[in-house]
C-alpha cells in the first residue's frame, strides 16, 4: 500500500523508534569518553592525581565493559529491526523516507559535537574523580539528559494526505491484527491456503520473542503445539481540525530529527517538511523549517532550532502565518476541514530529547484531571499499571493512583456510590518462566504493580483501607484470558501420512511464498514459484482427507466463536485429540462523557514526560445519548458511552464474534459510520455501569471465567499461588521440565507432562468422559474476562534486588 501511494506520486514520511543493540560502554564511548574525561583535569593538576585519574578512569570503564558482557541490560537477539524496517521501505519508491531515531550510539561527528559538549560541565578534580562511577554509570546508561538509552518512540500516529488520522495503541508490526474474539489458532489441516498469520505474524510473546525479525517468514513457534498471543487494542480514525494538530506534531518532530541527525548528511532523498503546505505531498517545499504559530490544540510552547541552532526572522514568522490562514480558509471553503462538532484535545508526553520542547506530561495531567472531576465512575484499559499514591512509593513518580485514592475517599466519605473499573494483562507480555532468572524485568514489573494496587504499605487499596473503607467496594482490577483449540487432529495427520510431508514443514514453505498483505508473492493461490514441493504434495493430500465433521474442512479449525454471542455451544463441536491454550488499548472513559484514548501506557515510562514519548487525544462528545446511571436517567455523551458498552460487551462475550471475510460498516475507517444496536437485550445489559444488576454480572462473569481456566489450564498468576513453594505445586510439576535426564539419552531431560497453556488432563476423568467433563466446564466460559488474581505471590518478594534490579536500574521497570 505505501508502494502504491508513493508510486502516485504521494511523498511518505515515516519515523520508527531505533533499538537499543548495545550498551554504550562499547564503540566509541570506550577509549572516547575516558580520554576525553581525563582531559577534563585542570590544567594545574599535579602528575601523580593525572596518572591516578587516568587509570582510575580506565578501570572504571573496563569494569563497565565487564559487567555489559557478563550480565548485559541489553541481551541478544534484539527482537525487533528499525534497520531492516528503513531499508526495506525505503528501497521501495525515492518518494518514501524514514527516520530512526533516537541515536544511541552516534556517529563520531555528533559523538564529538554533541555528546561530549553535554559533559563540559563536568568538573574533575583529585575529590570528584572518587565519585565518578555514578556519573560515569548514568552517562554510559543513558540516563542523563541528552544520551537516550531505555526511552523510546512509543507513540503510534499515521496521517493520510493531512485528511485523515489513525491513532491509539496499535502498533503496526508483526501479530497485532485481531478480532473481538481473538482467535489464537491457526493450524489448518485441510488447507493451508487458509493461515490467517503468516511466519512471525504468529506470535505469543509469552512463550518466545520475535527472532530473526528481518526474515519474517522465519517462525520457530510450532503451531501444531502453541498458540498466538491475542491483542486487545484500541485505536480511533479521525478527521477535522485536530488532524492539523496531528499534523503540526509530526512536522514539528520530523523536522527536530531531520536537523538534529539527517541535514548533515546532504542526501536529497530527506528534506525538512513546511506545516504550512502538505507535508506529505511531493510538492512540499523541501527546505523551510517549520513555525507552528499558536500551537493551538496542545497546550505547550514550541521551540524549533536548527544544526546551528538557526531561528525564522520575523519575516519567515508572518509569510508562515500568513500561508496557514490561507491554508484553513481553503480547507473551510473547499472541503478540506469538516467540522464533526466533537471537542478533541491533543495531550502528549515529550521532552527535549524525543521532541526538542521543554518536558511535557499533559498526558498525566489529563488523567489526573478526569479522575478528581469525574462524578461517577471511571474505566481504565491499559497494558500496565504503575503508579504512586504518595511520594513513599520511590522509584515511582506519576501520582495517579494519588489522584484515584482521593476521588474514592471523597465518595466514601460522602456516602456515594463511586467505582473504577481497571481492566490490565495478567502478566506482562515477556517470554520465559516467571521463575527463571532471565525473567526478572518481568517480574519486576509484576511487583511495581502489584505495590500500586494492594501491596507495599502505600498502594491504592492499602491507602483505602488505612481510611476506614472496604477498598473493592470502589475499585477493582480485571484480566482477559481466552481459549483455543488447535486442530491437531487425526485429520492433520491424514494428511501427513498421505503426503509424506510434516503439516510445519508444509507451513513454512507456503509462508515464504506469502507477501504480508496474506497474498501469495507470486501469482494466484497456489500457484507458487520456486521451492515449494512440500506444501503442494501437503496440499493435494489435504484435498483428500474427509472433512471428519468439519476437522478436515476448516470449519472448526478455531473454536474462538463459542464464547462469544451467538457461537456454537462448545460441547456440540467435534473433539478430535486436540489441545485448547489461553490470551493478552490505552483507554480512559469516565461518566460515559469523556474519553483519553492514545498510546499511554499507565506508567512512569508513558506519563513523565522525559521518558518514553506519548500522544492522546481528549473527546469530548456534545451528541447527547439517553442512559442511566445508578438507576436515574442520565445524559451520557454517545461516543463515550457507545465505545464503553462496546468494550464491556466484547469482553463479556456479548457480541457476535467477527469473520474477517464479511467485514461490516465497523471496519471501516472514518466517514462509514458505526453501527450499534441501541436497545437489543446486550446492549441494555451493559447500559447502567454503576447498578448492581450490571456489576453484580460483570464480577458474576469474572468468577465463573476464572474458575473453568483454573481447573482446565492452571495458568498463573493465580491466587492459589501465594508462595514459590505453591508456584511449584500448581505449575511447575505440570508445565516444567523435569531436572532429571532421561535413561539413556545424556543431556535430553525428562519433558514435562503437560505443554504450556494445555489442558491438566489429570483434573478431568480419562478418555471421553474427561472430554465431556472438560468441555461441560469450558461451556461456562463466556467472554474473556477473568478476575486480576491480587494474592499471587503476595508472601514473597517477587523480584529481589540484586545486581540486575538496583536503585539504579530499576526506572527501567517503572
Amino acid at each position: 500500500m505505501l508502494l502504491a501511494a508513493a508510486q502516485r506520486g504521494a511523498k511518505v514520511n515515516i519515523i520508527v523508534y531505533k533499538e537499543v543493540t548495545q550498551a554504550l560502554t562499547r564503540k566509541y564511548l570506550s577509549p572516547t569518553l575516558p580520554n576525553y574525561l581525563h582531559s577534563l583535569l585542570p590544567g594545574h593538576t599535579d602528575p601523580v592525581t593525572r596518572t591516578l585519574s587516568g587509570l582510575g578512569l580506565a578501570a572504571i570503564f573496563k569494569s563497565l565493559e565487564y559487567q555489559e558482557a557478563e550480565n548485559p541490560l541489553i541481551a541478544p537477539p534484539v527482537p525487533v529491526s528499525s534497520s531492516h524496517t528503513k531499508h526495506a521501505l525505503e528501497d521501495l519508491h525515492p518518494n518514501i523516507c524514514v527516520f530512526r531515531h533516537p541515536d544511541h550510539l552516534p556517529d563520531r561527528t555528533t559523538f564529538e559535537s554533541s555528546f561530549v559538549s553535554s559533559l563540559r560541565n563536568l568538573s574533575l578534580n583529585a575529590a570528584t574523580v572518587s565519585k565518578l562511577p555514578g556519573d560515569a554509570l548514568k552517562a554510559v546508561y543513558g540516563m542523563n539528559d541528552d544520551v537516550i538509552l531505555y526511552w523510546a518512540h512509543h507513540e503510534k500516529l499515521c496521517i493520510v494526505d493531512s485528511k485523515i488520522a489513525f491513532m491509539g495503541g496499535l502498533d503496526l508490526c508483526y501479530g497485532r491484527w485481531d478480532t473481538n474474539q481473538h482467535p489464537i489458532a491457526d493450524a489448518h489441516p485441510g488447507n493451508l491456503d487458509e493461515i490467517v498469520f503468516p511466519g512471525q505474524d504468529f506470535n505469543n510473546a509469552r512463550i518466545m520473542d520475535f527472532s530473526d525479525v528481518v526474515h519474517w517468514e522465519n517462525n520457530k513457534l510450532d503451531r501444531k503445539e502453541s498458540s498466538r498471543m491475542g491483542w486487545s487494542d484500541i485505536s480511533i480514525s479521525l478527521r477535522g481540525p485536530v488532524v492539523k494538530d496531528l499534523r503540526e506534531h509530526f512536522v514539528d518532530r520530523w523536522n527536530f530529527i531531520y536537523n538534529e541527525k539527517y541535514d548533515v548528511r546532504q542526501d536529497t532523498r530527506y528534506s525538512r517538511l513546511s506545516l504550512m503546505q502538505n507535508p506529505f505531498s511531493s510538492q512540499s517545499r523541501g527546505n523551510e523549517s517549520s513555525q507552528t504559530g499558536d500551537n493551538s490544540g496542545f497546550g505547550f510552547h514550541a521551540s524549533h532550532h536548527g544544526r546551528h541552532h538557526r531561528v525564522h526572522d520575523l519575516k519567515e514568522r508572518f509569510e508562515d502565518r500568513l500561508e496557514q490562514g490561507m491554508q484553513e480558509v481553503q480547507d473551510q471553503y473547499l472541503g478540506g476541514g469538516e467540522e464533526g462538532g466533537i471537542s478533541c484535545q491533543v495531550v502528549r508526553s515529550c521532552s527535549k530529547w524525543s521532541h526538542n520542547v521543554p518536558t511535557e506530561h499533559s498526558v498525566a495531567n489529563a488523567y489526573i484531571s478526569i479522575i478528581e472531576n469525574s462524578q461517577h465512575f471511571v474505566y481504565i484499559e491499559n497494558q500496565f499499571f504503575i503508579t504512586a499514591t504518595s511520594n513513599a512509593q520511590h522509584p515511582v513518580r506519576n501520582k495517579i493512583g494519588g489522584a484515584i485514592v482521593e476521588r474514592i475517599l471523597r465518595a466514601a466519605r460522602a456516602g456515594q456510590k463511586y467505582k473504577v473499573i481497571v481492566l490490565m494483562p495478567a502478566i506482562p507480555a515477556f517470554a520465559g518462566d516467571l521463575k527463571d532468572e532471565a525473567s526478572l524485568g518481568t517480574r519486576a514489573i509484576m511487583e511495581f504493580q502489584y505495590n500500586s494496587i494492594n501491596r507495599g504499605g502505600h498502594s491504592i487499596m492499602e491507602s483505602i483501607a488505612k481510611a476506614g473503607f472496604e477498598p473493592t467496594d470502589y475499585i477493582r482490577f480485571y484480566n482477559l484470558r481466552n481459549y483455543d483449540r488447535i486442530n491437531a487432529s487425526a485429520s492433520m495427520r491424514e494428511a501427513e501420512q498421505k503426503s509424506g510431508v510434516d503439516y510445519e514443514t508444509a507451513r513454512r514453505q507456503h509462508d515464504v511464498n506469502v507477501d504480508l498483505t496474506g497474498y501469495l508473492a507470486q501469482g494466484a493461490p497456489g500457484d507458487y514459484n520456486g521451492s515449494s514441493q512440500f506444501y503442494q504434495r501437503y496440499q493435494q493430500a489435504a484435498s483428500t482427507i474427509s472433512d471428519r465433521k468439519g476437522l478436515g474442512n476448516n470449519r472448526w479449525d478455531t473454536v474462538s466463536e463459542c464464547y462469544m454471542l451467538g457461537g456454537q455451544d462448545i460441547r456440540t463441536v467435534p473433539w478430535d485429540e486436540g489441545d485448547l491454550t489461553e490470551m493478552d488499548a490505552f483507554v480512559l472513559i469516565a461518566d460515559d462523557r469523556i474519553v483519553v484514548c492514545g498510546s499511554a501506557n499507565l506508567n512512569d515510562r508513558s506519563q513523565l514526560g522525559d521518558h518514553d514519548s506519548e500522544i492522546a487525544l481528549i473527546i469530548e462528545d456534545p451528541t447527547p445519548l439517553d442512559s442511566y446511571m445508578n438507576g436515574r436517567p442520565w445524559e451520557a455523551s454517545k461516543f463515550a458511552a457507545t465505545l464503553r458498552r462496546q468494550l464491556f460487551r466484547k469482553h463479556l462475550g456479548l457480541i457476535p464474534s467477527q469473520d474477517m471475510e464479511w467485514p461490516d460498516p465497523n471496519f471501516e475507517p472514518i466517514g462509514v459510520p458505526n453501527i450499534y444496536d441501541f436497545g437489543s437485550a446486550e446492549d441494555l445489559a451493559v447500559a447502567d455501569p454503576l447498578s448492581d444488576k450490571f456489576l453484580n454480572f460483570w464480577n458474576g462473569r469474572a468468577k465463573q471465567n476464572t474458575e473453568a481456566f483454573g481447573k482446565i489450564f492452571h495458568p498463573v498468576p493465580h491466587d492459589d499461588v501465594r508462595t514459590w513453594k505453591d508456584y511449584d505445586a500448581f505449575y511447575e510439576r505440570f508445565f516444567h521440565e523435569a531436572d532429571q535426564e532421561v535413561e539413556g539419552k545424556e543431556g535430553t531431560k525428562v519433558p514435562a507432562k503437560y505443554r504450556w497453556g494445555h489442558v491438566v488432563a489429570e483434573n478431568f476423568s480419562p478418555g471421553e468422559q474427561g472430554v465431556r467433563e472438560m468441555k461441560d466446564l469450558l461451556s461456562t466460559v463466556k467472554g474473556t474476562l477473568v478476575e486480576m488474581p491480587l494474592l499471587f505471590l503476595i508472601k514473597e518478594d517477587i523480584a529481589k534486588e540484586g545486581l540486575s534490579l538496583n536503585a539504579f536500574t530499576e526506572v527501567i521497570y517503572t
